[in-house]
């Protein structure tokens, strides 16, 4: 079979296997009872990683060098690294969630790909003289996975932040920093058949989370926590109190979405620290300097940083749950400005194989 055929064949099957795997994320996610939807996603989600690496062998075997010279290689180089992190990260979780977050992101690259990128851009070309290399595998490799890696993190930070719905919780996992205080204004409280009690705090605004009290009415099944504003009482004003229902099973998993999260950004950070000093390396060796402060190399180091505060915000600082998400998310839109946005905005030494 020829090869190019072969491959126009794959990238549309990874795109359509990805989409019906979209919807049945989605689906499981507003209708959790149906069984076996769940697999039907894992299956789905390893289809299309199959499908994508037999892609990218097939243009290897045809371009006779590693499939990262251009857009549209690169671009289903990024949806393999997301598939496959994305089946690490649900493995850890046990949640569909990860889906949810990932599957349209992936989904959206491919079809970018597959449907939107004219066929110049999608057929294999002779590799420009900077790039016969050995140093391609090496440090573009890294890169792209370091991105895919870093992506699939902030989205499961993003996904965070949608569960717990940007209130600040307390978080009783594993993934804590040293200096991490246990004793903040936020506790899961379980009362009995007695008011709620109050966190004894001095700050106004302690919030607490209780579950309502089993009781006959229930059968001891209570479904609901309460985000609670502890009621102050001055001599000058009157008590005041707000309320916001989360589900134990919502903050759950919301505390498995930060640790996954932490650890799947812990993962992508070394990778983006190895791509970008091999990337120092062959720059001396392609144009005599080991940084110029190219676009892309800046946008790198900012990436590279964003992610470094991130980390050292949660292994130093003790930062946990809205804090940090914020700080993943403000990271994915750096990695999309380093992989893409700099080379539609302007030219620089990695423009080839791009838009401009």
């Amino acid at each position: 079979m020829d090869l190019v055929v072969l491959q126009n064949w794959l990238d549309n099957i990874s795109f359509a296997v990805l989409f019906s795997t979209m919807l049945i994320y989605w689906v499981g996610a507003a209708f959790p009872g149906i069984p076996y939807l769940g697999a039907l996603g894992t299956a789905g989600i390893a289809v299309a990683n199959l499908s994508i690496a037999a892609l990218l062998g097939s243009r290897w075997i045809e371009a006779g060098y590693f499939p990262l010279s251009n857009l549209y290689e690169s671009l289903f180089f990024l949806v393999w690294g997301i598939t496959a992190i994305h089946l690490v990260a649900e493995n850890m979780s046990r949640s569909r969630l990860v889906g949810v977050a990932t599957s349209p992101v992936a989904m959206a690259i491919s079809a970018f790909a597959a449907l939107t990128l004219p066929e110049t851009m999608q057929s294999a070309e002779p590799l420009v003289p900077a790039l016969k290399s050995n140093w391609l595998m090496m440090h573009v490799s890294v890169m792209m996975l370091s991105y895919s890696t870093l992506m699939v993190g902030a989205l499961l930070a993003i996904a965070f932040l949608i569960v717990t719905r940007g209130q600040k919780i307390e978080l009783t996992g594993s993934s804590f920093g040293t200096n991490s205080n246990r004793n903040s204004n936020y506790r899961l409280q379980r009362p009995q058949n007695s008011e709620p009690q109050i966190a004894e705090t001095s700050a106004d605004s302690a919030l607490v989370f209780s579950e309502p009290s089993f009781n006959s009415n229930n059968n001891g099944l209570g479904t609901t926590a309460v985000l609670e504003l502890a009621t102050v009482q001055t001599p000058s004003t009157a008590p005041t109190q707000t309320a916001e229902l989360l589900s134990p099973q919502r903050l759950n998993l919301a505390e498995t979405l930060d640790n996954i999260s932490y650890r799947i950004i812990g993962l992508g950070f070394p990778l983006l620290t190895v791509g970008i000093i091999a990337g120092a390396v062959w720059a001396n060796e392609a144009w005599g300097s080991y940084w110029s402060w190219d676009p892309k190399e800046t946008w790198a180091l900012i990436t590279w940083l964003v992610f470094a505060a991130y980390l050292h915000a949660r292994i130093t600082r003790g930062w946990q749950g809205r804090r940090p998400a914020i700080l993943a998310a403000t990271g994915f839109v750096v990695v999309w400005i380093c992989y893409l946005g700099v080379n539609l905005l302007g030219k620089g030494l990695h423009s080839y194989g791009w838009f401009f």
